[in-house]
């Protein structure tokens, strides 16, 4: 039986990041990973996905050049072309990837786990041909795509966000059951590529999680592109009639489409048969402390099977302590790991127009805080975003008023994903609105405009009204 110091189960964002930290420490680690490196996050979510909205951004703006001064006729879609591509991007990744584990020595056994035992101070890791002894074990098996009662996914018509992918030619029409940050940039993807896309969402908002005024704009964004989007209703039942599907909806509608993108949310994935202990586990979601350890000691869990933030960079954040909270541990020395505050996590929707948030939302603030401020700022009154020709949109920043600390930011418009890790920095470091004000935002850029929403707190923006 081969002996390790560390095992890491799953090697998603959250399992290879801790991995190789855990190699730069120089402690011996294994990892099983039953498919390739990289998890959904690079095979089959965050690097294909954000493949295609480039593809769509780009095949949308080819028809809107005249505004530029350009001329091009009848720009084409060769999806073929696109769903090759997004592979050799994915396999340029992933191989790359691989390709680390092999140059760091690090040794992966590419099988299932089934069985996780506990043996004196250690834990046995059980696959159907292999045994792996381990002092420290990191579980990170990810999640999966919830289904409903009325629709279960079968991988043809009703579709997984992960079937979609697999599409090498594009439907006339495309339903999708769902309107969360998955559905979503989906819908936007496709809808600009030309297909007629509809969202059925059950909740009264687009992207619940989110800033409701941001929800608003998406739902006023999509459906000037053409989409079509039902709130507030449910898919009843579904048949396939005339080789179409049928969908019955709440709202008494029936609609018909090519295929259905199921997108209503996701669940953690945990089958591994725990031997002489358990695992504490509440709403299908691993339990964890601080520190990310379950209720057994040395055995932890990270990323979607937590369900703390279903996000590729929150499990990597959560390997990355992990890794250091182990070696600590091996040394012997004290811990001083912050807690990870989980609400300061930025999180990014990839839609057209993108939309970028962190911290808390204006009504999650004045539950929270009571007296808030709130300040904003247009991209219509940005050079930048003038010159791009990409004006949709604002920055929403969100202070306490006592302390005034910045607890909130939220941003839709042109390339709000990327501007919002300056928003994660300010309130990350819990910053005041003061000492924001002292960093100098370079000209001509759209991060003016997280400036100027800042300078709003105190209605001291510039260039706004």
């Amino acid at each position: 039986m081969v002996k390790h110091t560390v095992a890491i189960i799953g090697g998603g964002p959250g399992g290879y990041a801790a991995a190789i930290r855990l190699q730069q420490y120089g402690i011996d680690t294994v990892v099983f990973e039953k498919e390739r490196l990289g998890g959904v996050c690079l095979n089959w979510g965050c690097i294909p996905t954000k493949t295609l909205v480039k593809v769509a951004e780009l095949f949308s703006e080819l028809h809107h050049v005249e505004e530029f001064g350009l001329s091009l006729e009848n720009p084409t879609c060769d999806y073929p072309k696109i769903y090759e591509r997004k592979n050799h991007v994915v396999e340029k990744l992933v191989s790359g990837l691989e390709f680390l584990f092999k140059k760091r020595q690090i040794p992966i056994i590419k099988e299932a786990v089934k069985t996780l035992e506990k043996h004196g101070d250690s834990y046995l890791i059980s696959t159907e041909n292999t045994t792996v002894q381990a002092y420290y074990v990191v579980i990170a098996t990810g999640s999966s795509s919830k289904e409903l009662h009325s629709m279960k996914i079968d991988g043809e018509n009703i579709l997984s966000s992960r079937d979609i992918l697999k599409l090498q030619s594009l439907p006339e029409r495309l339903v999708v059951v769902g309107g969360g940050v998955i559905g979503c940039e989906f819908a936007s993807i496709f809808s600009q590529l030309g297909v007629e896309v509809q969202i059925v969402e059950f909740l009264p908002q687009l992207l619940s999680t989110e800033d409701e005024e941001i929800s608003r704009r998406l739902a006023m964004a999509l459906k000037k592109s053409g989409i079509k989007i039902y709130l507030k209703t449910a898919v009843e039942n579904w048949k396939i009639e005339n080789n179409e599907l049928k969908l019955a909806l709440s709202n008494g509608k029936e609609i018909s489409t090519d295929k259905v993108l199921l997108s209503v949310g996701r669940a953690p994935v945990f089958d591994i048969e725990c031997k002489n202990f358990e695992i504490n586990i509440e709403k299908d979601a691993i339990t964890i402390n601080n520190n990310f350890e379950t209720n057994q000691h040395n055995l932890f869990a990270i990323g979607d099977v937590t369900a703390k933030m279903m996000l590729a960079h929150t499990a990597s954040k959560q390997g990355l302590l992990t890794a250091e909270i182990i070696k600590n541990r091996i040394e012997g020395t004290e811990s001083r790991i912050e807690k990870l505050r989980y609400e300061n996590i930025p999180r990014c929707t990839f839609t057209n127009p993108e939309i970028g948030s962190v911290g808390l939302t204006e009504a999650q603030a004045k539950e929270k805080y009571k007296e808030i401020l709130v300040g904003k700022f247009p991209f219509s009154a940005n050079g930048k975003a003038l010159g791009l020709g990409n004006v949709f949109g604002f920055v929403k920043t969100i202070a306490d008023k006592k302390s005034n600390k910045i607890i909130g930011m939220h941003i839709i418009g042109p390339q709000a994903t990327e501007l919002i890790a300056e928003g994660g920095i300010l309130i990350g470091l819990g910053m005041t609105v003061d000492e924001a004000l002292k960093v100098v935002f370079a000209h001509p850029t759209l991060s003016e405009a997280v400036a100027e929403s800042i300078e709003d707190l105190e209605k001291m923006s510039i260039h706004s009204m």
